[in-house]
C-alpha cells in the first residue's frame, strides 16, 4: 500500500499522549467489570495502544502485519487481553466467509466485523474511540482500502478528536492528526465527507453496537 498523502495534516506528534490512569484503579476495574465499563475500559485501551505505536511501534507488533488494518487488530487484542482476556479463547476477528480467524485485511473486517454507522457529519460528531474511518481508492491494480482509527478525549471540550493510522508502507511509522482537520483540510480523496465518493463510511466494532 503507497503511503498517504496527508503527511503535513496528519503526522507524528509528541503530545498525542495516551491519558494517565492509576495502575491500582486500572486493575481493579478490569477484574470484574460491567457490560458498559468493560467497554469504556475496552476503548481507552485501544486508544492508549494506537497513540502508543506513535511514538514507538511495538516490538510485539509483527513487522509483516503493520499496515492500517494491522494496528487495529493489535490494539484491540492488546486492550482485550487486559481487560477481557476470556474473550480471546476465541478469535476477535472473521474472515471472508463469516468464520472465526485471527487475521482479516482491512475489506474484510469492514465486511465482516464492523457495522456501518453513517457518512454524514452528524455521524461524525457521534463518534466515540474505537471507530473505525474507511476509504476505498481505485488504483490501476485494484481497489486499496484504508482505516483509521478515532480517539475521542472524554473531555471532549478541552481536546478535539483525532485519528491515528499506519500509512501501509513497510517500515512507516504510525500517524496522528485531528480529525476536523482531515475533514476540511486533506485532499477531497481523503476527507471524511459525504461528497467524497472514495469515503465508505464511519463503523463500529459489531461487539460494541449494543
Amino acid at each position: 500500500m503507497r503511503v498517504l498523502p496527508l503527511l503535513l495534516l496528519l503526522h507524528a506528534s509528541a503530545d498525542a499522549r495516551p491519558p494517565a490512569s492509576a495502575p491500582s484503579q486500572a486493575r481493579t476495574a478490569a477484574e470484574a467489570p460491567t457490560p458498559e465499563s468493560r467497554e469504556v475500559l475496552l476503548r481507552r485501551l485501544v486508544a492508549r495502544v494506537a497513540l502508543a505505536q506513535v511514538r514507538q511501534q511495538d516490538a510485539a507488533w509483527h513487522p509483516d502485519q503493520r499496515d492500517c488494518a494491522g494496528l487495529i487488530r493489535f490494539a484491540f487484542r492488546a486492550a482485550y487481553k487486559q481487560v477481557a482476556p476470556e474473550r480471546l479463547s476465541t478469535p476477535l476477528w472473521r474472515d471472508g466467509r463469516g468464520q472465526p480467524s485471527d487475521f482479516a485485511d482491512a475489506e474484510v473486517l469492514l465486511q465482516q466485523s464492523f457495522q456501518l454507522l453513517g457518512r454524514d457529519d452528524a455521524t461524525r460528531e457521534s463518534l466515540r474511540t474505537g471507530d473505525v474511518l474507511a476509504f476505498r481508492q481505485e488504483q490501476d491494480a485494484g481497489p486499496i482500502f484504508h482505516l483509521m482509527l478515532v480517539v475521542r478525549p472524554e473531555d471532549r471540550a478541552h481536546a478535539p478528536s483525532r485519528v491515528v493510522y499506519h500509512p501501509g508502507e513497510k517500515g512507516a511509522a504510525v500517524r496522528t492528526g485531528v480529525l476536523h482537520n482531515l475533514a476540511t483540510e486533506a485532499p477531497l480523496e481523503w476527507r471524511p465527507v459525504p461528497q467524497n465518493a472514495s469515503f465508505l463510511g464511519f463503523f463500529r466494532f459489531k461487539e460494541w453496537m449494543s
